[in-house]
């Protein structure tokens, strides 16, 4: 049976409603998966259904990431966050790890993930980490931004088996420190942590870039979520 795969709600604030981008929900389809966009919601009876209802989870992109949530405040003035979402996907999160649910994140996914295992983000990386490495580039965003290095002996390596990867960005934060019991799985050419793995879990993986985005002309970016959608069977 194909897996059932609940992909988290993108947020528009101005316009008070949900969203999704349809590539994560065609990537996933075509890579076997029957996606779902849940409500945003707090209640933990409304949680545990929705998570018992997925054999996986997709943590989108969006928001930036409370800084609270790792024991800082907005230093920047600039940050555009989602209380509610934060807390949702924590919820998950504790499920996921605690029953072992296959977990993949994208871009804010990444950043939530490291911060729930404990791990810090750069807030603005214009502020805090300025470099010529395009991380915001303008749309189109189905073509390369920049690349970045993949760490040998990391299921991210073994699955595409290159040593460097062109990617698109589209993030002004980033991790600063990576959580204990993550690895990082590929580094772009300024330093900065861009895929993720928490070996402890059957799959727990995450990407700064969008595979969404760039599915449809990228092997690699279907690999991404071939990967996840299998491990979504097991």
């Amino acid at each position: 049976m194909r897996p059932v795969v609940a992909v988290m709600p993108l947020v528009d604030d101005e316009r008070e409603s949900l969203w999704m981008l349809p590539g994560y929900m065609n990537a996933l389809r075509e890579a076997g998966a029957v996606p779902f966009m849940p409500a945003l919601t707090t209640d933990r009876q409304e949680i545990d259904r929705i998570f018992g209802m997925c054999d996986g989870l997709v943590m989108t992109g969006g928001h930036d990431v409370n800084p609270e949530c790792y024991g800082e405040s907005d230093r920047y003035g600039n940050l555009h966050c989602c209380d509610a979402r934060d807390e949702m996907e924590f919820a998950l999160l504790e499920r996921a790890v605690a029953s072992d649910k296959p977990v993949l994140g994208i871009c804010r996914g990444l950043q939530i993930m490291n911060v729930f295992c404990g791990g810090t983000l750069y807030q603005d990386l214009p502020s805090e980490h300025p470099s010529d490495v395009d991380h915001h580039q303008h749309p189109p965003y189905d073509r390369p931004a920049h690349h970045v290095r993949l760490c040998e002996h990391t299921p991210l390596f073994d699955d595409l088996r290159v040593n460097v990867l062109a990617v698109n960005s589209y993030h002004h934060q980033a991790i600063h420190d990576l959580a204990q019991g993550l690895v990082a799985m590929a580094i772009s050419e300024d330093g900065l942590v861009e895929a993720i793995d928490r070996p402890e879990s059957r799959y727990f993986r995450a990407v700064q870039w969008h595979p969404e985005f760039l599915y449809e002309a990228d092997e690699p970016s279907r690999c991404i979520f071939r990967s996840f959608v299998n491990a979504c069977t097991l």
